[in-house]
């Protein structure tokens, strides 16, 4: 079973919080995209005032993709003041840690584990949780601070509870973010 809370070393990382993810210009905002631009927010506050780093990771997809280098999708969304020491790291599959700076920057911090939140749930979230592991880190995931969109089969509520009871099962540990910002 996991520690009660992260580490004090462990970073928050921020998933694919890009102006496509929020703005319904090309696709629908994520599931409850206010609620969970409030909660990156607070999470971020609560980050740099307990002195942790924060570091953004920003999908770059294909040409012509709402989130493509360039395309107005594609930067992290402005709302999350992002401070300009705070570090973005591309992707352009699932898993974060595709990137290895993002495991040389997470190593530098003295970081054995890390803090999750972000987009999609079910795509970039869930493999990030697997490359974290996948680079023996302690991951914690901010069970209400995650999101996706409906898929054809299910709703984004049960997609993100499911991911959530299967995060748990893998060795994650949950915390809300009143959890961690008010605990």
């Amino acid at each position: 079973m996991p520690d009660a809370a992260p580490s004090a070393a462990a970073p928050l990382i921020v998933i694919d919080l890009q102006t496509g993810m929020f703005d319904g210009r090309f696709d629908p905002p994520i599931h409850d995209a206010d609620t969970i631009a409030e909660r990156a927010r607070r999470l971020i506050d609560w980050a740099r005032r307990s002195g942790r780093k924060v570091a953004f990771i920003r999908h770059d997809g294909p040409e012509g993709d709402p989130l493509a280098p360039g395309a107005s999708g594609w930067p992290v969304w402005p709302l999350l003041d992002q401070a300009a020491d705070e570090p973005t790291f591309g992707k352009s599959v699932g898993n974060a840690f595709s990137n290895p700076e993002l495991a040389e920057w997470v190593a530098g911090q003295g970081a054995k584990d890390v803090v999750l939140i972000g987009a999609q749930t079910d795509f970039c979230v869930a493999a990030t949780v697997k490359g974290a592991f996948a680079e023996g880190l302690g991951v914690t995931v901010v069970s209400d601070a995650h999101s996706t969109l409906d898929s054809d089969e299910e709703k984004a509520p049960d997609i993100i509870a499911r991911h959530n009871e299967a995060f748990e099962e893998q060795g994650v540990r949950m915390m809300t973010t009143a959890e961690l910002t008010e605990g």
